[in-house]
């Protein structure tokens, strides 16, 4: 009988310290096209606009931020789903951004994506079967078809009886894990989660992010998990990275991050996690932003977050750009004053209606 799993790969070594994934002054730029035909471009949607990021070999990494900051672009640009405009990513020291052809096709098979909507992604004139060994056949793959669907079934918990059935005949939790099984199926040591549990009931949420959990111990996963959810991603994450309009605007292992969140955007997102406790939650400092989120197509010059910051000093936070440093070890922030912030020394301010037309005009 065939072994049921994929033929064995030899794995490369990550060169001890290096990070399997590492990307650099990532940008993707969508153009926007105007004119008599719609044939030249006149500006551009920024969605990803210089990231850098390391995810290290067994890790898991989060990425949070709002919706419309650039974080499920980011992560299929990685996975070369969406065209990169300039920058690096590099998994396992190769450079995928300039793979072509069957080079990239190889590369692929070592990172793979669970998307958000389980229902959207899984083709529903395809039984459950086919959905998982179409990957197999993709990459020419030699395998037992019975064997390897029930095993890949019962990675994620699904009795084999499902492998004849369609996704319309699965709740949505279960969909998912149908989802998740496909990604295993080329066994990649990379798998980016995207909102991995948003689609789901909250009663079911729990028990996806335990499977991730135990799958990435059991086979050694390497995880970009990326979340609006700031508890799911406390749950599964050893490190979050906080992302704003195109940037990464803070990172930290996630029990600092969580503990003592440094740049104001974040501690805007932590004041709004409800805690369990009425006496923590009524002495909590509540920080409500005011404004909406600039167009990624005409960002602020400066500090793209002054526009909506509490903290704003004018000039500097107007003008310049900050840089994302480490100001604690592990830590990193792109804020002029983060340090007299968490001094106190600079206190938030509630802006005016004025304030902010001028801000965001």
């Amino acid at each position: 009988m065939t072994d049921p799993s994929p033929s064995p790969r030899p794995t490369p070594s990550t060169g001890g310290a290096e990070p399997l994934l590492s990307v650099r002054g990532l940008k993707v730029h969508f153009p926007i096209k105007g004119g008599l035909l719609g044939g030249r471009t006149v500006g551009a949607v920024k969605a990803v606009d210089g990231v850098d990021l390391d995810v290290a070999q067994g890790s898991s990494v989060g990425l949070v931020g709002e919706s419309g900051c650039g974080k499920s672009t980011f992560g299929r640009a990685v996975l070369r789903l969406s065209p990169i405009t300039a920058g690096t990513v590099h998994f396992d020291g190769t450079d995928v951004s300039g793979l072509r052809g069957e080079a990239l096709r190889r590369a692929r098979r070592d990172m793979q994506m669970v998307f958000q909507d389980p229902l959207a992604s899984l083709n529903p004139r395809q039984s459950v079967e086919t959905i998982l060994t179409e990957p197999l056949k993709a990459h020419g793959i030699s395998f037992e078809k019975g064997a390897r669907v029930r095993q890949l079934l019962d990675q994620v918990g699904l009795p084999s009886s499902a492998a004849q059935k369609y996704p319309h005949e699965f709740s949505g939790g279960q969909r998912q894990r149908i989802g998740i099984a496909r990604a295993l199926a080329l066994e990649p040591r990379f798998i980016i989660a995207d909102e991995p549990v948003s689609a789901l009931d909250v009663s079911v949420q729990a028990q996806v992010l335990n499977l991730l959990e135990d799958l990435q111990a059991e086979l050694g996963l390497t995880y970009l998990v990326i979340a609006h959810d700031l508890a799911v991603v406390r749950h599964v994450c050893d490190v979050v990275a906080v992302m704003y309009l195109g940037s990464i605007i803070e990172q930290a292992d996630a029990d600092d991050l969580y503990d003592e969140p440094l740049h104001p955007y974040t501690r805007s997102l932590m004041s709004a996690v409800p805690v369990p406790d009425p006496v923590v939650e009524d002495t909590r400092e509540r920080i409500i932003l005011q404004g909406d989120l600039p167009s990624p197509s005409d960002p602020p010059a400066g500090c793209r977050f002054h526009t909506r910051c509490p903290y704003r000093q004018e000039t500097r936070c107007d003008d310049e750009r900050p840089e994302l440093v480490q100001v604690r070890p592990g830590h990193r922030v792109a804020c002029h004053y983060v340090e007299e912030i968490a001094r106190g020394d600079i206190r938030p301010r509630q802006l005016t209606a004025a304030e902010v037309d001028e801000r965001t005009a």
